[in-house]
């Protein structure tokens, strides 16, 4: 069992603002709460998914007034009876009521437990677990909505229905080894195969949008790269809006990379200065080169930045990175030769809205914003993977007619990959890693 049964208790929001919630749950946690709460009536005499005023007592001394919302079983987050106390924010407030409720009985939850609970109880699988984390560590708009689709279940049907499909094929080719020396078919091969294409290519799908779904979640990275002096550092500092790099007319004055992120439109960037590019016998600014090349090679986006009369650096890239050419300090020159870059200048502030927005049109989220399901979590991401290869044997071992027993064990992989995802199949050990990464009070 991942957790020990009980009453828990913990608060569900930030300590210190106008109003905390403390959110109680388990079997027995309305009469609990009636043993500290004076309201009307006792909460024990209320329907479910109401709200109480009163005031929480311990021995007749009034701790704070209160605003009780109370959940009967199985309606509730967890499936559990539960109450969650709105309290003035108080330091004091929130932990004296939690102590109080404790010395009668709860004790204090563990990160995570509430959404375990709710997971343990169907109220949502395992991918809609690990997007309550997401929804609260979203920072930008783009974020938020990866991880609304995915709580809400869309992500989870999508899957749910590729499983089940597979699940009834290999229900067919089972009920052939069955009558294995009647040489019968009752899984129509030209069925088998067009379904195995399908689901192959949905799952293909979703492992491929794990390159835009994890740059929303974690910040697209942008690595601005380019000979020293070109002005790197000052148009990082344009960007961000503060004098976040070091700037001087002195060429290797960055010699390290130097990260900041900020949010464009509905899209966070994680903007990285390197070190700039050139041969030099200095050791450390050589390091800080190396640095660079790295950075590069991690970016989704490049900067490639170069002054009017200079050249851009040739940098190796792949199909997945975008490349944006800049040239800097064009407030020193007329000449617009360079057709496919924008020509800006960072000291002077020109051309960089126009910089902001091809950044933005970098990232398509047209789909996102339809309700798609978008990968962003690594653990769906090497499950899809794995998935992905056990589709594409069943599909060779049915063009090269192998027997129904093998063919049917490489469905029965993908079912069990699809299936890690929503925790259909799944470990306590898994579970335990997922929810301890939680905060307290989700």
């Amino acid at each position: 069992m991942l957790f020990s049964q009980g009453i828990i208790v913990a608060p569900a929001t930030a300590i210190g603002g106008a109003i905390a919630v403390i959110r109680v749950s388990g079997e027995g946690s309305i009469a609990l709460c009636d043993k500290v709460f004076r309201g009307r009536k006792p909460l024990a005499e209320t329907a479910t998914h109401t709200i109480h005023y009163g005031n929480i007592v311990d021995e007749g001394r009034v701790i704070d007034d209160v605003v009780v919302a109370l959940f009967r079983s199985p309606y509730s987050y967890t499936g559990e009876q539960s109450v969650e106390i709105s309290t003035h924010g108080s330091r004091y407030i929130v932990s004296t009521i939690i102590k109080l409720l404790c010395s009668l009985g709860a004790r204090l939850a563990e990160p995570g437990e509430f959404s375990a609970r709710a997971f343990a109880a169907g109220r949502i699988d395992l991918s809609q677990a690990e997007a309550v984390a997401d929804i609260i560590a979203a920072d930008s708009g783009a974020a938020h909505a990866v991880a609304a689709t995915q709580m809400r279940g869309g992500y989870s049907d999508t899957l749910n229905t590729l499983r089940d499909k597979l699940i009834e094929l290999t229900s067919l080719l089972e009920l052939e080894l069955d009558f294995g020396e009647e040489d019968v078919e009752f899984a129509d091969r030209t069925r088998l195969e067009s379904m195995l294409r399908t689901t192959s290519d949905v799952v293909l799908r979703l492992r491929e949008s794990f390159h835009t779904g994890n740059a929303i979640r974690n910040g697209v990275g942008v690595a601005i790269v380019g000979a020293p002096n070109v002005g790197k550092s000052t148009l990082l500092n344009r960007l961000v809006g503060e004098q976040r790099a070091m700037v001087s007319d002195i060429a290797g004055t960055t010699r390290d990379t130097i990260e900041e992120s900020i949010v464009i439109d509905d899209i966070r960037f994680r903007f990285i200065d390197t070190a700039g590019i050139r041969t030099t016998d200095d050791t450390l600014e050589r390091m800080g080169i190396e640095r660079t090349l790295a950075a590069v090679a991690k970016a989704q986006i490049i900067i490639s930045m170069a002054e009017p009369d200079g050249a851009f650096e040739q940098l190796d890239t792949t199909d997945n990175q975008t490349v944006i050419r800049v040239v800097n300090k064009a407030d020193t020159t007329s000449d617009r030769t360079a057709t496919d870059a924008l020509y800006i200048s960072a000291r002077e502030n020109q051309g960089i809205d126009a910089l902001r927005t091809a950044l933005r049109n970098t990232v398509d989220t047209t789909a996102l914003y339809r309700g798609e399901a978008v990968v962003s979590n690594l653990r769906h991401y090497e499950a899809l993977s794995a998935a992905y290869t056990a589709l594409t044997a069943a599909q060779t071992a049915l063009a090269n007619n192998i027997a129904s027993e093998l063919l049917a064990e490489d469905i029965r992989l993908a079912i069990n990959h699809i299936g890690e995802i929503t925790g259909a199949i799944t470990s306590d050990t898994i579970l335990q890693s997922i929810f301890s990464s939680f905060c307290i009070g989700k």
